[in-house]
């Protein structure tokens, strides 16, 4: 028996119609979820952990980000994202209308960002602008195998680094492509079958959004960019320890060293696991769990009251030049 349904759609942001995709529980919703995929990545390949959720009462809302997935209609859109404040103001434009309109009795609302997404999540968990906006009616914020710097095995040379960002200045639309192993991203041979496969995943970027990601990720790492604890009060990492695509270690060691003002925290390292937690095998079932039980455990925190800031967000970044998933 279903317990859930599916629905596709459009969102207008920025002069741009992005694909959705939705998971709504037959029942009644206890809890909402805005998930942010990575690089080269879309929503249609969370569909079993989308589903997972759902079947809880947890209704999720997706969309492919500007550049990737469905949300691509031409060969030169690939990778197209725009600087970090565009990728940042699609982001927070897609959350505002899922916030509840009455926190006493709507469903709260969750953010999660897989891979790249994560980085971009805690970049608008920390922005100055979006805090009273958006970031304080936030119940709790998920990240998934976050990108705060790459793993040993894909990091680029410091040559390559600073030489692609004078390039993106330079040529910022020129697109680039780079692709992850996938035999790195998930243990399970079908996942990473079809992730050859998968012509959404493109593995193209601009030089503009490589820049930007790599800003994000140097801005992340020296904990420049990190969550104020008046605004965020709840944050649940989740991370395997053989991760070949983004380094669990900064992940830990930003959540020790970072996260120091957020009262409500939690660390799920999961042991020999791969990049993608929620593809990685028969034991993403752990990972769904997890995640669910977070939420439901949740659902009934205080949300911080939206009380107006004078003083500018020390920890705000600057701002930067402008499955189954890869970063």
């Amino acid at each position: 028996m279903t317990t859930f349904t599916e629905q596709e759609g459009t969102f207008d942001v920025g002069g741009k119609s992005l694909y959705t995709k939705t998971f709504l529980p037959a029942g009644p919703i206890k809890a909402k979820l805005v998930f942010v995929h990575g690089f080269s990545d879309h929503v249609g390949r969370y569909t079993a952990f989308f589903s997972a959720l759902a079947e809880r009462g947890i209704a999720v809302y997706g969309f492919d980000q500007r550049g990737w997935g469905r949300s691509v209609s031409k060969p030169s859109e690939k990778g197209l994202t725009g600087p970090t404040t565009r990728v940042i103001a699609d982001i927070a434009a897609f959350v505002q209308p899922h916030l509840p309109a009455s926190p006493s009795s709507d469903p709260p609302l969750f953010v999660m960002g897989h891979s790249m997404g994560g980085g971009e999540v805690l970049t608008l968990a920390a922005d100055a602008a979006y805090q009273d906006s958006v970031v304080r009616h936030v119940r709790g914020w998920l990240l998934e195998s976050p990108f705060i710097s790459f793993s040993p095995e894909e990091q680029p040379s410091w040559l390559k680094i600073n030489a692609g960002r004078l390039a993106g200045r330079l040529l910022p639309r020129h697109q680039l492509y780079h692709e992850l192993a996938p035999a790195n991203l998930s243990r399970d041979a079908a996942v990473v079958q079809s992730i050859g496969e998968d012509t959404l995943m493109h593995n193209t970027g601009t030089l503009e959004g490589l820049a930007g990601l790599l800003d994000r990720t140097q801005s992340l790492v020296g904990g420049a960019t990190r969550p104020r604890g008046d605004a965020v009060r709840s944050v649940w990492f989740g991370h395997g320890t053989s991760d070949k695509a983004t380094n669990f270690a900064s992940s830990k060691n930003y959540f020790d060293k970072f996260l120091d003002a957020v009262p409500d925290k939690q660390f799920k390292a999961y042991d020999g696991w791969y990049h993608q937690l929620h593809a990685d095998g028969p034991c993403s079932a752990e990972f769904y769990r997890d995640v669910g039980d977070w939420i439901l455990a949740h659902v009934d925190a205080p949300t911080p009251a939206p009380t107006p800031t004078t003083d500018a967000n020390p920890s705000a970044p600057a701002a930067a030049p402008s499955t189954d998933a890869k970063l």
